[in-house]
């Protein structure tokens, strides 16, 4: 993926509103999302002949909106409301495609570009049209997520630094998981949080379903004041000084039966 460091998006002038704003709702309080602006979806069947396309076309009649249906489901699970530093996407392009692959997400805000996999569609199907309805949104959740997560600042980029690249892609997974994109059968056993994906995924989820319901989102906020970002100060940035990532990730290993 081409991803841009986010310096200060209310500085760039693509951010929603201005990071000023750092109101959190209150506790049991819920954020209407329903009229943010996601940006204006565009949609591309590039390959309407084959089978993925046809399976798609049933369980997505009207792509546009399930599309910004599912980019407010990222929102509220990476932000507390709109008010936070959000970037801001304007325009979405997701392409339908038949290619030797998944999906993935290219551009950067106000401008992103989502492309799927009919192949993968296919092979996902396998007779169960429940099973392909939550690989479809899960396969979404993950690439809206690099769309509209903001990144760790001062450790260079997604290319060059391996504790970027795990914020990026666990984040995208612990967003999946979280909407039910994954079931617990989907989390690999064992491994480090940096490994990035589900295994990074599943942790960042697990602290969020044991330590504090907004630690998702105050992980994703941390990237604005932990500098140079790191796990560790992203922990004790969302949970307190207390914390320690690696004592975090021994316990998790013990509660999940890996150790």
């Amino acid at each position: 993926m081409n991803i841009k460091i986010i310096i200060c998006w209310c500085i760039l002038g693509m951010a929603s509103s201005c990071g000023c704003k750092k109101n959190s709702p209150k506790a049991g309080e819920v954020v209407d999302w329903s009229a943010y602006d996601v940006g204006q979806v565009e949609f591309r069947n590039l390959s309407p002949e084959t089978e993925g396309a046809e399976l798609y076309a049933r369980i997505v009649p009207h792509p546009e909106q399930f599309i910004q249906e599912c980019a407010r489901q990222v929102l509220n699970t990476l932000y507390f409301s709109p008010a936070d530093s959000i970037p801001g996407v304007r325009w979405i392009t997701y392409i339908l495609k038949s290619y030797d692959g998944i999906s993935a997400k290219s551009g950067n805000p106000p401008s992103i570009t989502i492309t799927y996999s009919t192949d993968w569609v296919e092979k996902s199907y396998k007779g169960n049209m429940d099973a392909l309805v939550r690989e479809n949104r899960g396969v979404l959740w993950h690439e809206l997520t690099h769309g509209f997560q903001l990144e760790p600042q001062g450790i260079g980029t997604y290319g060059t630094n391996k504790t970027f690249w795990a914020f990026i892609e666990g984040m995208a997974d612990a967003v999946r998981y979280v909407n039910g994109g994954f079931t617990l059968d989907d989390r690999p056993k064992g491994g480090h949080y940096m490994d990035g994906y589900r295994t990074t995924g599943f942790f960042l989820a697990w602290l969020t379903q044991t330590k504090d319901s907004d630690f998702l989102r105050k992980f994703n906020r941390s990237t604005l004041h932990v500098i140079p970002w790191s796990f560790q100060g992203a922990i004790q940035y969302a949970l307190g000084e207390g914390y320690d990532i690696d004592r975090l990730w021994e316990e998790y290993m013990i509660a999940m039966g890996d150790k």
